[in-house]
């Protein structure tokens, strides 16, 4: 694997492990009280955002895999239609995923829609709710970031 390909998905796995330490904080009082926290903080904004950032970085060290690089302006969108572009509306990403999953299919339409998902996500809940109102959202981001980099990380490493 290139090296900022697997820069990038270590950047990933990175900010996964940030994302469930940080819902772990908005959710216990104990590491709340040892960080100097105020005990009715949350912070499940930041568990959404850090997991888009995984899924993003995730993309990114697939796309590079491919020799596709993005870069900014519009690093993001660029990014997303990239992903989309190389991997989803070729079919590649499914066959790739199909070879890794023989008993199960994970359709590349639902690795896009969780990518682009999270992106609408990240600028929804972080700019525009309290944080307090995330913790459904934080959840499934979670979930999705999960699902993606695990599904991700096995096309790269085949």
């Amino acid at each position: 694997m290139d090296s900022k390909a697997k820069l990038y998905l270590q950047r990933a796995e990175n900010e996964f492990r940030l994302a469930k330490a940080i819902f772990n904080l908005s959710e216990k009082e104990n590491i709340k009280a040892e960080v100097g926290a105020n005990p009715k903080d949350t912070f499940y904004s930041a568990v959404i955002s850090h997991c888009y950032y995984s899924i993003f970085y995730c993309a990114k060290a697939l796309l590079l895999t491919n020799g596709v690089e993005t870069k900014a302006p519009e690093v993001h969108k660029k990014t997303l239609e990239e992903f989309k572009k190389n991997f989803v509306d070729t079919g590649e990403l499914d066959a790739e995923l199909l070879k890794i999953y023989r008993k199960m299919i994970v359709r590349a339409d639902e690795l896009l829609s969780l990518f682009a998902h999270e992106k609408w996500k990240r600028g929804n809940f972080t700019y525009k709710t309290i944080a307090q109102a995330n913790l459904e959202p934080a959840r499934e981001s979670i979930d999705n970031a999960k699902n993606f980099l695990t599904n991700i990380k096995q096309v790269i490493d085949k």
